[in-house]
């Protein structure tokens, strides 16, 4: 008996170190399934995939680390995906033993950058010059939930690519910003991506981004969506990280800027695959965590399916 307790004791401090990170599982681009490999198996991956392969489920951690790029080690896919201004991306995270995504506190953020002449699988993204297309935090008609509470829940995050996106060879960055040690410099958790991606010819108006970032150099570990000491507490108008939405996401025609480049509004495209997709535009009231998603931050994020 003793030793039973002993073995269930030592299962369960185990239980945070495999279940509590993760990574991009699957893209889905207009319905078309395309399956990330393991990073369990970096050495000899078993997929031909367009996702980009990291070689841990760990998060990348410090804003300026250079894995915030597309990953810890992250190498190039063998596969290049088809899609086209307006195409439908929805993004399937998984934990890593398998199971849903471990998280549900912070941002989840969506970027391209071109590959310029070359296809993606012979881009080197060091100097990648990134524009944001997206960017998703508290739900607006919930605001003690985040979007990121839907892939928790097993569900994906669906992201549109701006029909006014110009044709041409493309990496799309997701990233998601696990908040739950967000109160001190250094305790966010990063967890980027990258999917090679060949954009055709859309029926938009094709626009060059008035404003790219390089990754890192976007953020740092001090800015307001990055710490965040009251994460669990009411927190008043949560600050995205890094640059506002590009100008492409609503160009018609021409675009119109602010005068720090960055996009007018601040509406996101994301849907989920649930069957009420809510609205995903920036909230700008008061935020409150709520008790159970404390709970949960106590038990170090153990999915409730677990128990």
């Amino acid at each position: 008996m003793k030793s039973t307790v002993i073995f269930f004791a030592l299962a369960a401090s185990l239980v945070p170190s495999v279940l509590s990170h993760g990574f991009l599982a699957s893209v889905a681009i207009d319905g078309k399934v395309y399956k990330g490999n393991n990073p369990d198996f970096f050495a000899n991956p078993s997929l031909e995939s367009p996702i980009r392969l990291v070689d841990t489920i760990e998060p990348v951690k410090g804003a300026t680390n250079l894995a915030v790029n597309c990953g810890s080690n992250a190498q190039a896919g063998k596969l290049i995906a088809d899609a086209n201004p307006g195409s439908n991306v929805a993004f399937n995270w998984s934990g890593g033993s398998s199971e849903h995504w471990p998280h549900n506190i912070g941002p989840v953020l969506t970027y391209l950058a071109t590959c310029g002449n070359v296809t993606c699988d012979k881009f080197d993204p060091t100097n990648a010059q990134w524009f944001k297309i997206d960017e998703v935090g508290q739900k607006p008609e919930n605001l003690s939930e985040w979007f990121q509470k839907n892939l928790f829940l097993g569900q994906s995050l669906t992201v549109t690519i701006p029909k006014a996106t110009v044709p041409g060879n493309y990496l799309i960055r997701h990233e998601i910003i696990a908040l739950h040690n967000s109160e001190a410099p250094g305790g966010a958790e990063f967890y980027p991506s990258c999917t090679q991606l060949r954009i055709g010819q859309g029926n938009g108006t094709a626009v060059s981004p008035s404003r790219t970032v390089l990754l890192p150099g976007a953020y740092s570990d001090t800015d307001p969506g990055i710490l965040v000491p009251t994460i669990f507490n009411p927190v008043q108008n949560y600050q995205f990280p890094g640059p506002g939405i590009s100008n492409v996401v609503n160009a018609t025609g021409s675009a119109v800027t602010n005068s720090n480049g960055a996009a007018s509004s601040t509406t996101s495209n994301s849907t989920t695959s649930s069957t009420k997709s809510p609205s995903c535009k920036r909230s700008v009231h008061p935020r409150r965590v709520s008790r159970v998603m404390a709970d949960r931050r106590a038990k170090r994020q153990i999915p409730a399916w677990f128990f």
